[in-house]
């Protein structure tokens, strides 16, 4: 395979908000939207960035998501609100639903914000981390696009990999930041392992015919894909779908929309996010400072034979951010020949690249 092209952050985002100005989002969301998908693939989130933006085009140019949303908030209590997207792009939606869950924690220590009528918005650690500046905790869950599980014991895909992202601020520790598929791995990532003609591993995906492993990313519509901790991850997925999708009045089940396979329809896609003042415990600083101590006891803790490091939830993901800030960010050769005849067919300025692929 080819060396990966070096794509600077700055011109990733001028890119991206070049594409979605052309399918019609006014500037201020287009940069919005650019900036998040951005902070998706800085962070490490690859399946979760650029390599959407194509599927984002098409689902704007086919009239599957409303490029000029009005999107509404209606505060339902002191401490929780609803946020109708009016199927707007997920960024947009989950962005005004995470600003709200902070002003609204400000002033009652908690607040539950849900959203329906929403898109995909990219990996779930973007808005779970969004608290993390205002002294918060965040937490995020949301029914993925499209089907690609069973309930445990079943063989018909009728669960999504529902994300579930949880971050706590530190004071000199990085934050922790878990985000989490309630599947071995998301279906992003067989998407970009097919894209890049790779085999998947065992475990991953699984015929519904046969129950047997399906290895062939290409096949990846005859499966479905396997719940992390076996029953575990089943439930889990269950719970975080009623509660994103059912509570809002969103889709679940087989009411999700395969925005895979569907370009034109309104998914209705709900979310959550709560927001939790830290100092509603305790000073922020002493929080900080018992979590520094907890997870350099962790770190330090007896290792397994072969384990260099201990690696928490959260500490690589501020590595790449340092990283891929200084060298750029990397994008495999088949996503790089998508994105510049994408570039070609909506007339606009190619992509920046800091070195050739290869």
């Amino acid at each position: 395979m080819s060396d990966p092209a070096g794509v600077s952050a700055s011109d990733l985002a001028a890119f991206v908000a070049r594409a979605l100005d052309r399918c019609g989002l006014p500037g201020e969301d287009a940069a919005a939207v650019a900036e998040l998908m951005t902070q998706a693939d800085l962070t490490g989130a690859d399946a979760h960035g650029i390599f959407r933006l194509p599927q984002y085009v098409r689902r704007l140019e086919a009239g599957g998501v409303n490029p000029r949303p009005a999107i509404r908030v209606s505060r339902t209590a002191p401490a929780t609100a609803l946020v109708d997207g009016d199927n707007g792009m997920g960024h947009l939606v989950m962005k005004r639903a995470a600003e709200t869950a902070i002003e609204m924690a400000r002033e009652t220590g908690v607040a539950w914000v849900g959203a329906r009528r929403s898109n995909h918005a990219g990996p779930a650690a973007l808005y779970a981390s969004m608290p993390l500046a205002a002294g918060m905790i965040g937490l995020y869950s949301a029914v993925a696009s499209a089907n690609h599980m069973a309930v445990w014991g079943g063989s018909e895909p009728l669960l999504g990999t529902n994300p579930l992202a949880v971050a706590i601020p530190a004071l000199s520790e990085p934050p922790v930041v878990l985000d989490i598929a309630t599947t071995v791995v998301s279906y992003g990532t067989i998407k970009n392992y097919a894209l890049n003609s790779r085999t998947l591993p065992p475990g991953w995906l699984i015929e519904r015919a046969t129950g047997e492993p399906l290895l062939d990313p290409k096949r990846s519509s005859e499966g479905i894909l396997q719940p992390v901790g076996g029953y575990k991850g089943s439930g889990l997925a269950l719970v975080l779908g009623l509660l994103a999708g059912t509570l809002n009045g969103a889709a679940f089940g087989r009411n999700v929309v395969d925005f895979n396979a569907d370009a034109s329809s309104e998914t209705n896609t709900g979310h959550f996010i709560l927001a939790l003042d830290v100092s509603r415990f305790m000073p922020l600083a002493a929080f900080g400072e018992a979590v520094d101590r907890d997870l350099q006891g962790l770190k330090a803790s007896q290792r397994m034979p072969g384990v260099d490091v201990i690696r928490l939830p959260g500490s690589d993901r501020e590595r790449r951010v340092r990283e891929r800030g200084r060298n750029g960010i990397p994008i495999p050769a088949p996503l790089l020949a998508d994105l510049q005849a994408l570039a070609g067919r909506l007339r606009i300025e190619p992509l920046v690249v800091q070195k050739e692929a290869g």
